[in-house]
């Protein structure tokens, strides 16, 4: 479990720049309920869940030696200040998995740097060496646990964003109807993870998305 600490530091950052985004965005239009709660902030303590920021990666990293998933607190968002409750709905919800895939492909320009910088570096000092690679683990991590958490975010079930999304395409009464699903959604995302036809389409979809960033840092290491 140990050797795969180094992925909470990115993990937790990820997540907070994806509430942060949803709270971001909620503000250009015109909803400044998250600016008011103090959510619009890269400090991670206002966006820490202890379930789902602490409890569920620690679990996995012990049961399973890698993490799954994690989410912090979800940002407050006050559809009334909403000019138009339908589109702003889905560009709020939408921006979280978006900002997680732009994650991706900076852990992936970060890796390629330090891929370069750490040959010339021909450092004799140890911290520095272990440094460097727990940099250079920590990003490449980053690059495949962003792209899960943007599909994941992605699944329409709520309560995730893409439910959202869904919800807000749909006639009002059965949007609504459908948003009242809540966090029930989290059982039936659990056993569909479980199922294996699709846990493969997740992993397909996973594979599929990794790649470019792959072969970009093939290109240029």
């Amino acid at each position: 479990m140990l050797d795969q600490l180094y992925i909470l530091p990115i993990l937790l950052f990820s997540v907070v720049v994806h509430e942060l985004a949803h709270g971001w965005m909620a503000l250009r239009l015109g909803d400044t309920t998250a600016r008011d709660m103090g959510r619009l902030t890269l400090n991670p303590i206002p966006h820490i869940d202890p379930v789902g920021s602490i409890f569920v990666p620690l679990f996995s990293l012990l049961v399973a030696g890698r993490v799954f998933i994690a989410w912090a607190k979800p940002v407050p968002v006050n559809p009334l200040n909403f000019s138009d409750y339908r589109r702003d709905d889905i560009l709020v919800s939408v921006v979280g998995p978006i900002s997680n895939f732009l994650l991706a492909f900076v852990c992936t320009v970060i890796v390629i740097l330090l891929a370069v910088i750490t040959p010339l570096l021909h450092s004799s000092n140890s911290v520095l060496n272990e440094l460097m690679t727990f940099l250079l683990k920590m990003f490449a991590g980053g690059i495949s646990l962003n792209v899960v958490l943007g599909v994941f975010n992605l699944i329409p079930i709520p309560p995730l964003d893409g439910s959202h999304i869904v919800a807000s395409l749909l006639p009002e009464e059965a949007g609504e109807r459908y948003r009242s699903i809540g966090f029930f959604g989290i059982l039936v995302i659990l056993l569909l993870m479980r199922w294996p036809p699709f846990n493969m389409l997740f992993m397909e979809i996973i594979q599929m998305l990794t790649y470019p960033f792959q072969v970009l840092i093939h290109v240029f290491v």
